[in-house]
């Protein structure tokens, strides 16, 4: 048996940076096509509503791109269309022209959207569907505070919703309603074909076009992945699905098997790639620190980064049982191709100011005056970012 080939770490981290733009500096207009093209290269933005700095997209766009503000983004969403909001494995934000493969997610959340919920969600959603869309037909777009308003609002938590909120969200699940805009972080629908340019929302691609073009699509945008990794990447296919193309793809000769290094010396990852990648030279990353979102797309798969990095990007451990060892909601930071702490930070926006509440360096990452310079250089940005006028370190902000 031929053995496969191995991709040493230090280089699997440089591409896979490369993929996710963090591999090259931040510059660029974070604009118009500049910014749809970046959009375009990561795949997606997950969209979250968490502002203690910046709202997650945005945190993920200006890591990539030091001029990018969130104006930027919403005329693309809202105008010109360029880009339309729905699911991957969360809420995202996706460029339009990939419109046309949401059909398969349309069609499979049809019936079981409509079976779980049932059982989640309170009685009678089903029932306003007509009515809803009848609604948004005559009288045009419409947020959930806006529908069911005769029907009982229950205290039960976030996600105990009226019957037309639910199904308002239904159909949006679905396709046929689409978000044609946000005020504040609330959504907006209307018809899709109203918002979903006509030259994409009527096409239709057949099962196996979607199922070809998103675990290719991933593929190009991982630079190496399990079948798995590849089914999770967009969360329109199945692992049955994506684990078929991988073993289809490898028979073509399309693809190969390589053996990627992990971090701490584990054993090799067995991955499929593209033939090219043995030929890949990936570019080497400065020494520029860069605060990340949470949920940038890089890290949003926590054991692939723990894997990968070396880095246990958790709120907890257990010695021996679940505690507690930072907060909630901690900023990984980045430097070159390595991941060298994280930090606790919040914008107190009465004040002006950016909080650093803590900061705690991994293991082995010494912090001399140069690292901390090109830290405090950072949060300079991220402050000017925030719309901030001052930054407060708190005392022992800098932990051991």
């Amino acid at each position: 048996m031929t053995a496969r080939p191995v991709l040493p770490n230090d280089i699997a981290r440089r591409i896979f940076l490369d993929r996710h733009a963090l591999a090259e500096p931040p510059t660029g207009r974070g604009r118009g096509d500049d910014l749809c093209g970046l959009i375009r290269r990561l795949g997606f933005v997950q969209v979250d509503s968490i502002n203690t700095v910046a709202r997650a997209h945005d945190m993920i766009l200006f890591s990539r791109r030091n001029s990018y503000r969130p104006k930027h983004l919403r005329p693309q969403l809202d105008q010109h269309r360029t880009l339309f909001e729905h699911w991957t494995h969360d809420a995202s934000v996706i460029p339009a022209e990939y419109f046309p493969h949401w059909q398969l997610r349309f069609d499979r959340d049809r019936e079981r959207l409509r079976e779980r919920w049932a059982s989640w969600r309170r009685d009678g959603f089903a029932d306003k569907f007509d009515e809803v869309l009848r609604r948004i037909s005559a009288d045009g777009p419409v947020c959930s505070a806006e529908v069911g308003t005769d029907e009982k609002r229950s205290s039960g938590g976030w996600w105990d919703w009226h019957p037309s909120k639910t199904a308002l969200e239904y159909l949006w699940r679905t396709g046929e309603i689409s978000v044609t805009r946000r005020e504040g972080f609330r959504k907006y629908y209307d018809l899709t074909e109203r918002v979903i340019p006509a030259d994409l929302a009527n096409i239709r691609p057949d099962h196996g076009e979607t199922v070809e073009w998103a675990c290719s699509a991933a593929l190009d945008r991982l630079g190496f992945a399990t079948s798995g990794e590849i089914a999770a990447f967009w969360d329109l296919v199945t692992p049955t699905e994506a684990r078929d193309w991988c073993a289809q793809a490898i028979a073509d000769a399309r693809a190969i098997e390589i053996d990627v290094e992990m971090a701490k010396g584990e054993k090799p990852r067995r991955c499929i790639a593209w033939p090219t990648i043995l030929d890949t030279e990936p570019p080497e990353p400065g020494q520029r620190v860069r605060v990340l979102s949470p949920f940038d797309p890089a890290l949003r798969d926590r054991k692939r980064a723990e894997r990968l990095f070396g880095f246990h990007y958790r709120i907890e451990i257990f010695v021996p049982e679940p505690k507690r060892v930072y907060g909630y909601y901690v900023f990984p930071v980045i430097e070159a191709a390595r991941l060298i702490g994280r930090i606790d930070m919040k914008c107190d926006r009465d004040a002006g100011c950016l909080n650093i509440r803590a900061f705690w360096p991994e293991a082995k990452v010494p912090f001399g005056k140069g690292r901390l310079a090109r830290l405090e250089t950072e949060l300079h940005r991220i402050a000017r970012f925030a719309e901030c006028r001052d930054i407060a370190f708190a005392p022992g902000w800098l932990r051991a």
